[in-house]
């Protein structure tokens, strides 16, 4: 739940499923959970609250008033493991990184090399990846941050099961970290641009790499769209970590697992772009405003890097430092036939 040096008073923020009912939620010490839709927090910003996104719209208070209120602890809780576990918070905007590890990004040069010259000696293959690491080098002194949007529709729990979508066969997992805004905010400098973070959660955005680019429209470029959005393509939670409980992010290590084998396990040191600077560009985009997630890139070992993609019956079990676990399941999307004048939606067994 926490690691063993958080300070006293250690809570987060998710949503969680009940007898049919869905609710905010303040998770505490040793896997309780308080329904924040029926319990008073003094101190906060209303009396009972409908949403996490609601309370993330009063963080300053309502931070403070949470953390109060789980010093003391609540004798009417719920046992964690009773609840079905949602995605913690409904955004309004996700922003996702991309190209934001060095070696992931590095990886991916050397791929596209050596897929252009099949005979590519070791030798030759070093001097593309030093040219790699140079490039990288030059990003993060002079460049700035890629970022796109992606669909709130595309959420699923932490615990779901993804749904593969029958068009394309290459899809490829992508654990990393989001950061979750807690304040509204424009043209915010770096310096001051983890004012605006409230917490920090786990995404996995599921990508289909056969899909991501058009070969109708080669000069456009990538379409995330199609092969990022699919509903369930974005496992995320189990809740989110307020900020003081996680410190410094670029001692995060994110560690996925598909079968109870490694393929991602990376720390955040990695990062071409920290926490600052992603938010801080992100605000020069568009407006954040509470409840937004941006997720900061993922690091290397991806399927694209392993030469493996994800089928039915795979398993994925991610991690981050102190940020929680994810296990998802793969199976089929089945496409129903439609019945006359019927648009048949997508549906998994």
């Amino acid at each position: 739940m926490r690691s063993e040096d958080s300070p006293r008073g250690w809570f987060a923020l998710g949503t969680f499923e009940h007898g049919g009912l869905a609710f905010p939620g303040l998770v505490l010490e040793g896997g309780r959970v308080v329904d924040l839709s029926r319990t008073e927090v003094p101190g906060a910003s209303v009396a009972s609250f409908r949403s996490v996104r609601q309370i993330l719209e009063g963080w300053e208070a309502n931070r403070a008033a949470l953390a109060a209120f789980a010093r003391h602890g609540a004798a009417d809780a719920h046992d964690l493991a009773d609840l079905r576990v949602l995605p913690p918070v409904e955004p309004v905007q996700i922003l996702q990184s991309g190209a934001n590890y060095h070696r992931h990004v590095v990886d991916l040069i050397v791929a596209e090399a050596r897929a252009g010259n099949p005979r590519m000696t070791p030798e030759e293959e070093a001097e593309v990846r030093r040219a790699g690491e140079r490039l990288m080098d030059e990003r993060a002194e002079r460049g700035e941050p890629y970022l796109f949007l992606g669909s709130p529709t595309a959420l699923c729990g932490p615990y779901d099961d993804v749904v593969l979508p029958a068009e394309g066969d290459q899809h490829d997992w992508e654990l990393e970290f989001a950061a979750v805004i807690g304040r509204s905010g424009r043209h915010v400098p770096p310096e001051r641009a983890l004012d605006l973070v409230a917490g920090y959660t786990i995404a996995n955005d599921i990508t289909t790499r056969d899909l991501v680019y058009r070969p109708d429209l080669k000069a456009i470029g990538t379409d995330w769209l199609r092969s990022k959005n699919a509903p369930t393509f974005l496992p995320t939670g189990p809740y989110i970590v307020p900020k003081e409980f996680v410190g410094d992010t670029s001692g995060l290590r994110i560690t996925l697992r598909l079968n109870g084998e490694t393929m991602q396990d990376e720390s955040a040191s990695d990062m071409i772009f920290d926490v600052a600077r992603l938010v801080s560009y992100a605000s020069s985009r568009v407006l954040l405003r509470p409840g937004d997630l941006i997720l900061t890139g993922s690091p290397a070992g991806n399927g694209s890097y392993w030469g493996r993609f994800l089928g039915e019956g795979d398993v994925m079990e991610g991690t981050v430092t102190g940020l929680g676990y994810q296990r998802n399941r793969c199976v089929r999307e089945r496409l129903p036939e439609a019945a006359p004048g019927r648009v048949p939606d997508g549906s998994a067994t």
